[in-house]
């Protein structure tokens, strides 16, 4: 079963909502709602990426459209599942195909598995190029950014934090709290 993905929500440098999606939805609903101009930079934590949400209708109508709905009887359910190519050998191929679950079922059973038998510096490795993708974001054109991404991937989370000390609250303790849960990982190495 996947984990529930979290997200951050920042208005400028302000953090507006953050947590599961069926939370900040109606956080950044309400805010649309007020000013549909107003620009709100949502991220997804474990990736770092910037996400876009169509916030148009009603809540219910956002939280439908927004929201990975639960299978309703026989056929395929929607799982927000992405459709892409992958090159395999002949033999892995045959290996999947005779796999119960079928192929696609084979391979996400592959993937759950091998995230969850990450070490710890593969895990550290994850949170800080996730943290990176959100400091290029809303820590680009700030004092010392560089010199913090490099404190960042070197793992000396004091410098980093240090270097950011004069950055907005928000922005810094989201990133402060990322990169001290990358060194607590980094030392964690059966995670």
């Amino acid at each position: 079963m996947e984990t529930e993905r979290s997200y951050a929500a920042f208005a400028g440098a302000r953090r507006v909502a953050a947590g599961a999606l069926r939370d900040v939805l109606p956080a950044l609903k309400e805010r649309f709602d007020r000013e549909d101009a107003e620009i709100v930079l949502v991220f997804e934590v474990e990736t770092g990426r910037q996400v876009d949400f169509d916030l148009r209708g009603s809540l219910d109508e956002v939280l439908e459209r927004e929201l990975p709905s639960a299978p309703r009887g026989p056929g395929r359910p929607k799982l927000g599942v992405t459709s892409r190519e992958i090159s395999l050998f002949p033999r892995h191929w045959d290996w999947l195909e005779a796999q119960s679950s079928g192929i696609s079922g084979a391979v996400r059973r592959l993937v759950e598995q091998a995230i969850k038998g990450q070490s710890g510096k593969d895990r550290a490795r994850m949170i800080r190029a996730a943290l990176s993708r959100f400091l290029t974001s809303m820590g680009g054109d700030r004092p010392h950014y560089e010199e913090a991404s490099r404190a960042l991937f070197a793992g000396d989370t004091k410098r980093f934090e240090a270097l950011i000390e004069r950055w907005p609250k928000d922005i810094r303790e989201y990133a402060v709290q990322q990169a001290r849960e990358a060194a607590r990982a980094d030392r964690d190495m059966s995670a």
